[in-house]
C-alpha cells in the first residue's frame, strides 16, 4: 500500500493518507438445474417459484427451456448464497423422491 505524506503549515503537522484499498465485486456463480427423465415438470416450476423466486411464467419459461435442452440457469448469486441454493433444492428433490441434479459453476 502506497502511503503519501502531507505537511501542513500550520503547526508542522504532518499527516499520513493511505491509499484506499480497491474493494473487487465478489464472483459471481450461476445455479443450474439439470434435466432427467423422471422428475415431474410440475416440480420443477414449484422448485423456482419457491426456492429461485421466479414468477410463475417465467419458472414456466426456465423450466421449458431446461427440458428441451438438457440444462438451464436458476439464477446467478454469491458463491455462499448459490451453494445453499443448491444444497436446499437437493433436499427437496430427495424428500420428494426426484433424481433432479442441481448444480453451480463460476460465471
Amino acid at each position: 500500500m502506497s502511503k503519501e505524506r502531507y505537511q501542513r503549515d500550520d503547526g508542522g503537522v504532518v499527516l499520513d493518507r493511505k491509499a484506499a484499498p480497491k474493494v473487487q465485486p465478489p464472483r459471481m456463480y450461476k445455479v443450474l438445474l439439470h434435466n432427467d427423465d423422471y422428475t415431474a415438470m410440475e416440480f420443477v416450476v414449484a422448485i423456482l417459484e419457491t426456492v429461485f423466486h421466479h414468477s410463475n411464467a417465467s419458472a414456466m419459461r426456465i423450466m421449458l427451456h431446461i427440458h428441451h435442452n438438457g440444462l438451464g440457469v436458476a439464477g446467478v448469486f454469491t458463491h455462499e448464497v448459490a451453494e445453499s441454493k443448491v444444497a436446499k433444492v437437493m433436499a427437496l428433490a430427495r424428500e420428494h423422491k426426484y433424481p433432479l441434479l442441481c448444480t453451480s459453476e463460476p460465471e
